[in-house]
């Protein structure tokens, strides 16, 4: 039953940041292509928060992954990662159940 638990706290803070992942990609685009100025200072405040949320969590992955110029596929990486991780935690508490 602990393992449950686990499973579904797990599963839980890989939700929160995929989400938190989305939401820094898309207000990265909307800065980037100008549909929002980077002087709103809620934005600018939410990306940079966010930021510093992920980054701790991306700068390995990025570190490991050779530079593709412009385009970061370290998010990507890390919710691919979360899904496996996820996938195993399962397959492990089903199968001990």
């Amino acid at each position: 039953m602990l393992l449950f638990t686990l499973v579904q706290i797990v599963e839980l803070l890989t939700n929160v940041l995929v989400m938190l992942i989305i939401v820094q990609f898309v207000i990265g685009l909307l800065f980037a292509f100008n549909v929002i100025n980077t002087g709103n200072q809620f934005l600018l405040t939410v990306y940079n928060s966010i930021n510093s949320l992920l980054e701790p969590v991306l700068a390995p992955i990025r570190k490991i992954m050779p530079r593709t110029g412009a385009l970061d596929f370290s998010p990507l990486v890390l919710i691919v990662l979360l899904q496996i991780l996820l996938i195993v935690l399962s397959n492990v508490a089903y199968a001990t159940a």
